[in-house]
Formats: C-alpha cells, structure tokens, sequence
C-alpha cells in the first residue's frame, strides 16, 4: 500500500508508487490510498488547484500496476495514529507493506510521522518503506513547488519535478474562427475549473490527437487584440488539419515563449504567429516528434 497524498504524481510520488508496485513480485497486491478530498480542504476550506485531472490520474496508476482504493478523508481525519494503523491498514487493508515519503504524516493534526509508521507497523507485522526526499532545480520536488511553477510559466521546470509535461484534457469548443481567417486555426477549450492556472502566454505546447502527439502553439489567456475578455486555451496545431469539435484533446506545455499582447492590426497579429510557430520548429522537442 503507498501512503501519502497524490495529487500530482510528481518524481517524487512515483518513487513511493514504485516501491509498492514492486511488491507484486513477492505476491503481494500493489495498491494507492487515494483520498476523495484534499486535505485542507476538508480541514480548513482550503481549495487547493489540481495539478493533475483524475482520468489522468487512475490511467497512470493502472500503467504502473496499482489499484486504488478509494477512502474518504473526512471519515479518518480524526483516527489518532494508532487507530489508523489498527482500522484503516490493518482492519480494511490487510496491509504487508506500506511506503511513504520522508515527510509522511497521518493521524489527527497530523500527530504521526515516518517514524510513527514504522514504529506502528513493526507491532503489527508490516513491513515499511520511508522513500528520502527527491530534489530538482536545487530543492525538494514537491506538489507545491510544481504549482508555483506552472503560474510563474516555468513549464519546464514543472516537467522535470513531474517526470512529464503539465497538461489538461478538455474538450474542443466552438471559438469565433478568428484564427482561421488569419490562416492559423485553433482549437479552443476552456480551462478545467479545479486545476492550477498556468501563467497567461504563449506556450509551445503538446497536443495529443486520436492517440499521437503532435506538436502545437497555445495561447493561454484572454485576446486582448480583439477584446475577448473569456479565458481559454487556444491552439495552433503543426501540420495538423481535421475538425476535433466536441473531441476531448490533451493538451500539454512544453515552453513558455512569450506573454500576451494585444496587436494594432489582425496583420499585426498575424505576423507574431508565424514567429511563433517558426521559432516552435526550431526546438529540440518539436524536432524529436
């Protein structure tokens, strides 16, 4: 059973999901705790943004041979450590093995630790695996760094604490077909409400369409050039022509290339696209697709 709160299934999560995936070699069930809600939403009203949707999410975990099983947080949020080790890992579990990260903390106002676990579970026959912190960029990879990452436009960096693009999947709207008189059409979508808000720019992005990835320019924000005060993703996808109204895309950032602007002219406007895109082609991640 991994412990802890996956909200991202950053490096960091996968290390402890691996650690419980392996056990399948010593005919144990790999599992994941998944908690109905976020902690601190249920404890203090907190909305904490997604970095990650949950269809994303559970086709992840199947891919690394995890099952989840559901609980709810507000239903345990005031076992003491013990009578979660007593009720939850070994009354509803059955749990052998358990990992969790170095900062682990469960129980009521989060009264156990780590090394509360394992003192816990050594009473009980269940072996633990305390996964040490990961670091990128100089400092500990975490659900929180990655968010302010993605509102701060450093899409790469939220890559490289994720093990993958930030991404959204949302499904093609109607927009007002501006960009396909200027030659580039877009597909339009509206940001999922619960997810973190990445910086308002211009993105080289990922777009991945009837199962292949293909290479695209975004625009997240409003369009100050024509007044459109609506927030949404906008995408102008490389060498890509079909109609994907009412399709759901994953769309993904790969590089933050430039914020918004408003134009004098649609010409204007027309012209920085075709800058866009040629310096997107010009990348090492557009040229390795």
């Amino acid at each position: 059973m991994a412990l802890g709160f996956f909200d991202g299934l950053h490096l960091a999560h996968r290390r402890v999901l691996e650690s419980a995936a392996a056990q399948a070699d010593n005919g144990l069930t790999p599992c994941v705790l998944l908690f109905d809600d976020h902690p601190l939403h249920v404890l203090n009203g907190i909305d904490v943004p997604k970095l990650l949707q949950n269809d994303k999410r559970d086709a992840l975990l199947r891919e690394m041979g995890l099952t989840a099983v559901d609980c709810s947080f507000a239903r345990i949020k005031d076992d003491t450590p013990r009578e979660f080790a007593d009720n939850i890992l070994v009354g509803e579990l059955n749990a052998a093995f358990v990992s969790c990260g170095y900062n682990y903390r469960f129980g009521k106002n989060g009264a156990g630790d780590a090394e509360a676990l394992k003192a816990l579970c050594a009473e009980r026959g269940i072996e633990v695996c305390v996964c040490p912190e990961m670091d990128a960029d100089g400092e500990p990879v975490s659900s929180t760094a990655i968010r302010c990452a993605i509102e701060a436009g450093d899409a790469e960096k939220a890559a490289r604490m994720l093990g993958r693009p930030f991404s959204f999947a949302a499904e093609v709207i109607s927009g007002d077909r501006r960009g396909r008189l200027l030659g580039t059409p877009t597909v339009n979508q509206l940001l999922p409400e619960d997810m973190v808000v990445p910086k308002y720019g211009v993105y080289v992005s990922q777009v991945t369409v009837n199962g292949k990835r293909r290479m695209g320019v975004t625009n997240i924000g409003a369009r100050p050039t024509f007044h459109a005060g609506e927030v949404r993703s906008e995408t102008y996808i490389l060498d890509f022509d079909g109609d994907l109204y009412g399709q759901t895309v994953e769309t993904a950032l790969v590089k933050y290339l430039r914020p918004v602007m408003a134009f004098d002219s649609a010409e204007a406007l027309k012209a920085q696209i075709a800058e866009d895109i040629a310096v997107a082609r010009s990348l090492s991640c557009v040229q390795s697709l």
